[in-house]
């Protein structure tokens, strides 16, 4: 049974979703629900983890702990949650690929999504062996990218948001 596609949207996105995984997530009882939930629990854990390490790189909780031991301890949990988020997010979209993949604001999270994991990654690269010497001071550039990262993850968890409205 074929699913009217939105009118606007690409070939493939209209062929994912008159797909047979498609449409057994549609006509799934629970599958769409859990992947839903799935994808809030996933968000849960990247925001929470990005807000916390960026607020303590900016200097809160600083006699607290340490950058480099909450950066540790957050990573993986950073790392679990993002890898549900984008299962989640996967399932999600193909039960409506055509109507999704037009969506401005959808487009924008995926915009939001690339910044943030390049911002993360580039992170990383430049500020982790820094990180021991964080604590009696913060390096300019890494405090601006840590602000960055705040301001893009919360717009992108917006973004999420919004798409059912758009």
């Amino acid at each position: 049974m074929e699913h009217t596609a939105h009118p606007d949207a690409p070939a493939w996105a209209a062929a994912l979703e008159n797909s047979a995984i498609s449409f057994f997530i549609r006509d799934s009882t629970w599958l769409y629900p859990l992947a839903n939930l799935a994808h809030i629990y996933g968000l849960a854990l990247v925001l929470g983890s990005i807000i916390a390490l960026d607020l303590r790189l900016l200097g809160v909780g600083r006699r607290v702990v340490t950058a480099e031991a909450l950066s540790r301890f957050l990573a993986p949990v950073m790392v679990v949650g993002l890898a549900l988020s984008i299962t989640s997010g996967l399932i999600l979209f193909t039960a409506d690929a055509s109507a999704i993949a037009v969506n401005p604001i959808f487009r924008l999270k995926m915009v939001l999504l690339v910044l943030g994991l390049a911002n993360a990654w580039a992170f990383r690269r430049l500020w982790t062996p820094a990180l021991p010497g964080w604590d009696i001071r913060a390096p300019l550039g890494g405090r601006l990218q840590a602000a960055g990262s705040m301001v893009i993850w919360l717009l992108l968890a917006t973004a999420g948001r919004l798409i059912a409205y758009f």
